[in-house]
């Protein structure tokens, strides 16, 4: 069954090559097709294209399917092109003519749409949570640890004291600005484009803002040729959104592997969270942080995945939008999966104590001898040649006592601060989260 077959057969390696693996896709966006389809049922009934009698009918018919999505058991059957049909399909063998009236007054093009939508709309909201997860643990880590000292690093050379609080903290608060990408991308997919059909609109009169009001979108996406543009434009804007969290967890994945790497020992893995060598007997691999930065390093190329495929597109549809599944359905459960492991793994994760009492980390404190000769009155440049010299006649030796207190120092984490920020965010999403 096609919405739009009519007498001509498609060549069946046409059709094959068409519909690629798109069918396995849809089964994703079935909740929300109903959905769509509930609410645009209830608007039809509002402008008189169905009656009372056949709205309860559809309501019923559909009700049923969505029992059978949740629980797992829905399917596209062979010779059903996609999601839609299939839905159609259903309430047509069920109610007959009654199920073919649901497609007035829209447009396979903005059904996708709105589908689309509200599976993103479901998905950032999923991602925001396991964001404030991750953020929680975090920053619990980084208050944990405030104390406790290590080598902060410049071009991969041992440079200034830090600690584990500010290392935890640093992350934490990198979260805040991903999370702030993710909101201003939510909001900009949380507008309704039911009602702009083909991109053309309709001459049926449509009720766009009952439709808006009942999928519970902010707004409108009120010009139907705006509405067919978002097509690719909501899915770029949600690449990015991967890509910058993305960015994010790949660093810190990429720190716990050299961190835990046995020349550093700042970090120690559980057993149970590492894999072992088919032939060295004594290897604890940290497989599990190797592969969310490699899953994480594939992400950040999402956004030019996503850009070439709309490139060189005129406005209105073009079946190229298909693929655009291909690219972020996947990612979509690749981040999310990275978050929850990360999550996981930084709560059972065990910090070394004493990392500086290691002769080989004496000149970390090279700044602070600095610092208290200025503070002392000697001029900086002065002060910093004092013990540049001390440091090439092998004599450089600190004794004293740090003193951080400016904010988002190792002496000032400004953690409430940060988990305000955090949370000041959060609140951009409405109640979803």
């Amino acid at each position: 069954m096609k919405l739009w077959q009519k007498e001509t057969t498609v060549d069946a390696l046409i059709e094959t090559f068409t519909i690629g693996n798109d069918p396995d896709f849809d089964l994703q966006l079935a909740r929300y097709d109903v959905q769509g389809t509930s609410a645009h049922i209830k608007m039809l009934t509002s402008i008189g294209l169905l009656t009372e009698a056949e709205l309860q009918q559809l309501e019923a018919g559909l009700e049923a399917i969505a029992a059978v999505i949740e629980a797992g058991e829905f399917k596209i059957e062979p010779g059903v092109e996609d999601v839609h049909s299939q839905v159609e399909l259903l309430l047509t063998r069920k109610l007959g003519e009654v199920g073919k009236k649901i497609h007035s007054g829209r447009s396979r093009n903005d059904q996708v749409l709105v589908d689309l939508r509200l599976f993103f709309r479901a998905e950032i909201r999923e991602i925001a949570s396991l964001l404030d997860a991750l953020f929680a643990t975090l920053l619990a880590n980084s208050e944990r640890y405030q104390g406790v000292l290590m080598p902060g690093y410049t071009h991969t050379q041992v440079a200034m004291v830090s600690s584990f609080g500010l290392w935890f903290g640093g992350y934490a608060e990198a979260l805040v600005d991903d999370l702030a990408l993710l909101q201003s991308v939510h909001k900009i997919n949380n507008q309704n484009p039911l009602g702009s059909a083909a991109g053309y609109g309709s001459s049926f009169p449509l009720d766009r803002k009952l439709t808006t009001e009942l999928l519970g979108f902010d707004d409108l996406a009120y010009n139907s040729i705006n509405a067919q543009l978002g097509r690719g434009k909501t899915e770029q804007f949600i690449s990015f959104a991967l890509a910058g969290i993305s960015s994010t967890l790949g660093k810190l994945a990429a720190d716990i592997v050299l961190f835990s790497n046995e020349n550093y020992r700042f970090l120690t893995l559980p057993d149970a969270f590492t894999t072992g060598s088919s032939i060295m007997p004594h290897k604890k691999n940290p497989d599990v942080f190797e592969l969310i930065r490699g899953h994480c390093n594939l992400l950040q190329s999402l956004p030019a995945q996503v850009s070439m495929l709309n490139a060189n597109l005129i406005s209105g549809y073009h079946r190229d939008y298909q693929l655009l599944k291909q690219a972020i359905f996947p990612a979509l459960a690749n981040l999310k999966n990275c978050l929850r492991l990360t999550e996981r793994s930084l709560q059972e994760l065990r910090v070394s104590p004493d990392i500086l009492a290691d002769e080989k980390y004496r000149y970390l404190y090279t700044v602070e001898a600095v610092n208290e000769r200025v503070l002392a009155g000697t001029p900086f440049r002065e002060a910093y040649q004092q013990v540049g010299a001390q440091i090439e006649a092998g004599k450089f030796t600190y004794d004293g006592e740090l003193h951080h207190t400016h904010e988002g120092s190792i002496g000032n984490l400004c953690l409430e601060e940060i988990r305000g920020k955090f949370e000041r965010q959060l609140k951009g999403f409405g109640g979803g989260i």
